[in-house]
């Protein structure tokens, strides 16, 4: 079977991790975020995957292609124009073939039971099928109404609190049978959730709902629910194959000084020094290839490849990209530092997002 994972997106309010990295490669747990998507597919039979190429795919293609020899066949499809969610999924017609297929918003992690929707959506003889889960406060996207067999009912977009009835929204994971591209106009901007689903509402074709109230779900969209994932998957709270169980995990090659101390849920990559007196307190991931010196202290935070944190200095509560260097004394509390950045000795960045290769003069 086939899924269509729509990435083409700029990552916005990722920024500024995402001016030289795509969404869908930043890291977590020292691998690429759209990493772990693939695996879940997998999981379920999926054989092909069909990008919609978008900021900076050339990094994508060369991972997946370099990392999947085979198993798994991987397909890129350029958009000459923006053409929203729904335009972008006719654009790879004549990849998609003649069967029922899966269409995955790029922004979402969700360990759904893809297999169960798949029977559910036989079951039904529907056209299209939208897994729905639940959320806190559905006023904040949408929530989605349906009937007791689970024919959706209708949309009700950012509802006040009054006007919530249920409290499952689009979960941004679709099956969609090959009719469905013939309610899509080619080469024009269409929104599927806005338009299409409309049509089929107003059609009453056999559109229904799966709902989901076990699955873990987060749009990873904004650098505060990117830091959730992680720190999700460090703790099991988010279950999945690709990450380890909770507890301290070291890659090859790395050292740690028997001085340093290390505690709560924390991944460390490969050819890592941890210096004396070092400590460590998780949630935290620090990439590949990182020098943290004696001393230095790293908490709920998130390191990139490649990075140096000098003796004396502290990471808390941030995310640092790649071959960022912060020297000794530093401190780095509550912000976002992309790639590059050099922070001199005695410096403080508090609340703050730094743009890549910046360097900070005290």
């Amino acid at each position: 079977m086939k899924a269509l994972i729509l990435v083409g997106g700029l990552g916005t309010r990722l920024r500024p991790l995402t001016i030289n990295t795509p969404k869908a490669m930043l890291p977590v747990l020292n691998r690429p975020f759209m990493a772990h998507v693939v695996e879940n597919l997998t999981q379920h039979g999926i054989t092909e995957i069909i990008f919609t190429r978008g900021h900076l795919a050339g990094q994508m293609e060369s991972y997946f292609n370099e990392s999947y020899s085979s198993g798994i066949e991987f397909a890129f499809v350029d958009e000459a124009q923006p053409l929203g969610t729904a335009g972008g999924i006719k654009n790879c017609q004549s990849y998609l073939g003649n069967e029922a297929f899966f269409v995955l918003n790029g922004d979402v992690y969700a360990n759904i039971d893809l297999t169960s929707m798949l029977r559910f959506h036989k079951e039904k003889g529907a056209l299209a099928t939208i897994a729905l889960t639940p959320v806190a406060n559905p006023s904040a996207f949408g929530l989605v109404e349906t009937e007791t067999d689970g024919r959706i009912r209708r949309f009700v977009e950012k509802p006040l609190p009054e006007e919530v009835t249920t409290d499952m929204i689009n979960a941004g994971c679709y099956i969609l049978e090959p009719e469905v591209l013939e309610f899509i106009k080619p080469a024009t901007n269409v929104s599927i959730e806005k338009e299409t689903f409309q049509l089929f509402l107003k059609d009453k074709q056999p559109f229904f709902g799966w709902s989901d109230r076990t699955s873990y779900w987060i749009d990873i969209g904004s650098c505060d629910k990117y830091i959730q994932l992680v720190a999700d998957m460090l703790s099991g709270r988010c279950t999945c194959s690709t990450a380890p169980p909770p507890g301290v995990h070291l890659g090859e090659g790395t050292v740690v000084e028997p001085s340093a101390r290390i505690e709560g849920h924390v991944v460390i990559g490969r050819h890592c020094r941890i210096g004396a007196g070092a400590e460590i307190t998780g949630p935290a991931v620090i990439g590949d290839n990182c020098l943290t010196g004696d001393g230095a202290v790293i908490s709920a935070s998130i390191l990139w490849d490649g990075c140096q944190v000098a003796g004396g200095s502290s990471v808390l509560d941030s995310v640092v990209a790649e071959k960022c260097c912060l020297s000794p004394g530093s401190r780095v509390s509550g912000s976002i530092l992309a790639d590059g950045v050099y922070v001199p000795s005695g410096a403080f960045l508090g609340n703050c997002r730094i743009w890549p290769g910046t360097i900070i003069t005290n």
